[in-house]
């Protein structure tokens, strides 16, 4: 995907633009949804009156749904927030993507300042967005699309910019890691463990977003373009759940001395080259992330200078994420607007031409032979399980067929260069 020009002074001009209000000066905020992360900015600022934001005005879509606050309290056009210029910020945190982006991106062209959580819109639009900041000198930051409380992106784009990094992992999406700790605690199957993270609100109603990998997916998108300045589309990058998961996982991991947990891991290739991935994988506790547990998340940076640095906190909720917002507003009246300094050079070509080292376990013989194993080091028959290394390209062409099958897949953690003959294999069959 081609990514946006940069100069390496445009962004902070933009910066430059916000930074006039005095400090002491109470903000306007429009606050664009009011669901969990809405409420949660409300609740904070209601708790924190010496803040100095102040929520003057909520656009909601639905007229009919009761809310925590007086019916008057709510407004239904969001076009008249966007020509409010006595709103000194926009906060958007609904659930429609695409209408998050007509909203953001007219935001950004009338040059005002916006905080969003909506990860699944950065994910598909990020580059237009970045342009668009350029272009009509407006600011947009969005430290609460990843990770909840997790100042993750801060650190990457102001810390880490001027750093090369080899490897960021991650454990992006606290549902997913609340079903799997409980599983390993009760030796529970997938169905009751999803029951008990949907009772106590940690998981949606609909969990496909979350169990189905795509929710981290987009994280770890984000993820990318501040870590290594590479602009991906979600499509791009390997996402397998934990739908299919068992018991019989979950003992095998243990046997092993290891734990299942769903990873989003972003690598900086020896020959120069990024590759993201996001499935579940084999954690040791040799690694932070083995401890991260329930519906906490955690990031581990390791930098070529600065070494290993690991990022632990509530991954989502309302007040976790509402404190990314909030934070994201007082980095605004201080001036500040991400730099994106590690897109002011040519992006890192993305690797797919790898082979992965897994663990599928299915009834389905014929996705063994539709994967082509290119070297099995393990096979148990009765567990129906086999581990050995595939052709990352053969994962993201059958990732749909793995789950109408109900199969599932954990990374060991190794990679390898795709082998002469599987590269062929695979022209081969694209040929076809």
């Amino acid at each position: 995907m081609s990514k946006p020009t940069f100069t390496k002074s445009a962004l902070p001009q933009a910066a430059a633009s916000v930074s006039s209000t005095p400090a002491a000066q109470v903000w306007q905020v429009g606050l664009i949804g009011f669901g969990c992360v809405g409420q949660g900015l409300y609740d904070i600022l209601q708790q924190q009156p010496n803040a100095s934001f102040a929520i003057s005005r909520i656009v909601v879509k639905n007229p009919t749904k009761e809310r925590i606050l007086p019916a008057e309290r709510f407004e239904f056009d969001v076009d008249a927030l966007l020509a409010d210029d006595s709103l000194d910020v926009l906060v958007e945190v609904i659930d429609d993507a695409e209408e998050a982006f007509r909203v953001v991106a007219e935001a950004l062209r009338r040059g005002r300042r916006v905080v969003t959580a909506n990860k699944a819109m950065l994910s598909r639009h990020l580059p237009k967005l970045v342009q668009l900041q350029r272009e009509g000198r407006g600011t947009l930051l969005y430290e609460a699309a990843v990770c909840g409380s997790i100042p993750v992106i801060r650190t990457l784009d102001a810390y880490f910019g001027a750093e090369p990094l080899r490897r960021l992992t991650g454990i992006l999406n606290g549902s997913s890691n609340y079903v799997l700790t409980r599983m390993g605690e009760q030796d529970s199957e997938y169905a009751p463990a999803l029951a008990e993270a949907q009772a106590k609100g940690f998981a949606e109603t609909d969990p496909s977003l979350d169990m189905g990998a795509f929710d981290p997916r987009s994280k770890a998108v984000l993820l990318a373009a501040h870590a290594y300045g590479t602009f991906l589309q979600p499509e791009q990058v390997l996402n397998l759940g934990i739908e299919g998961i068992s018991a019989v996982d979950i003992a095998f991991a243990t046997s092993q001395g290891q734990k299942i947990k769903v990873v989003a891991g972003l690598q900086r290739l020896p020959d120069g080259r990024v590759t993201v991935l996001v499935t579940p994988q084999f954690v040791g506790p040799e690694s932070p992330l083995y401890t991260v547990d329930h519906e906490f998340n955690g990031v581990v940076i390791e930098a070529d200078f600065a070494g290993e640095q690991f990022l632990r906190g509530r991954g989502a909720g309302g007040h976790p994420t509402g404190s990314a917002v909030l934070a994201d507003l007082a980095a605004l009246r201080q001036g500040y607007a991400y730099h994106y300094p590690k897109a002011t050079a040519p992006a890192p070509e993305y690797a797919s031409d790898l082979e992965v080292e897994i663990y599928l376990r299915t009834d389905e013989d014929r996705l063994v032979d539709v994967l082509d194993f290119s070297e099995i080091s393990e096979e148990a028959d009765e567990d129906e399980y086999v581990v050995g290394y595939v052709a990352l390209e053969n994962l993201v062409r059958h990732r749909d067929l793995l789950r109408k099958y109900g199969a599932f897949v954990v990374r060991t953690g190794r990679l390898r260069p795709i082998s002469t003959a599987v590269a062929a294999a695979l022209i081969e069959e694209e040929s076809l």
